[in-house]
């Protein structure tokens, strides 16, 4: 059973039809969207700031979100997945967003809507990411353009296939 933890006064709060693994942390001023997932070993904690998820995020096996104590909270979209290992830290992440594995996203970095930041890169404290853009590397740096319609078709799928994962693991 996922450890959901009251902390400060805030208890964490969940849409409908969400998915938690058993070994999931997830503390404090936590609000998520509907049919999200947030799998195994991974850390969502709301101790310091609050954290808001939209609908359709995965969040994926040891994944860390936290933000920064009065300073940076964590804002993430619609329809955004979150790889294996990737830490988001005190960011804004727009919808429709693949955020690679083992990623770092730093405080007050803005990543814009239909990006993917690859797996192993660091974006920097206050990177502006813009819309439609593939980022990569040690800082991130923009690699190239890619089309609104790629990038929906790719996270639809990584959406529906975690929708279908968390299904078995229900029971469904």
């Amino acid at each position: 059973m996922a450890l959901i933890k009251t902390i400060r006064g805030f208890t964490p709060k969940f849409g409908e039809g969400c998915f938690l693994a058993d070994s999931v942390v997830i503390t404090g001023d936590v609000v998520m969207g509907e049919q999200c997932s947030v799998w195994f070993n991974a850390v969502i904690r709301g101790d310091v700031h609050y954290v808001r998820i939209g609908n359709r995020v995965n969040i994926q096996d040891g994944a860390v979100i936290h933000g920064t104590f009065e300073k940076a909270p964590v804002n993430i979209g619609n329809n955004v997945s979150i790889a294996h290992n990737a830490v988001v830290h005190g960011c804004t992440i727009g919808d429709n967003v693949l955020i690679g594995m083992n990623a770092v996203i730093m405080d007050n970095a803005e990543i814009g809507s239909n990006s993917i930041i690859a797996a192993g890169s660091v974006v920097l404290e206050n990177t502006a990411v813009e819309p439609g853009s593939v980022y990569g590397g040690i800082p991130a740096k923009k690699i190239k353009s890619v089309s609104t319609k790629h990038i929906e078709n790719l996270l639809e799928r990584i959406s529906a296939n975690y929708i279908r994962y968390a299904g078995w693991y229900r029971g469904g």
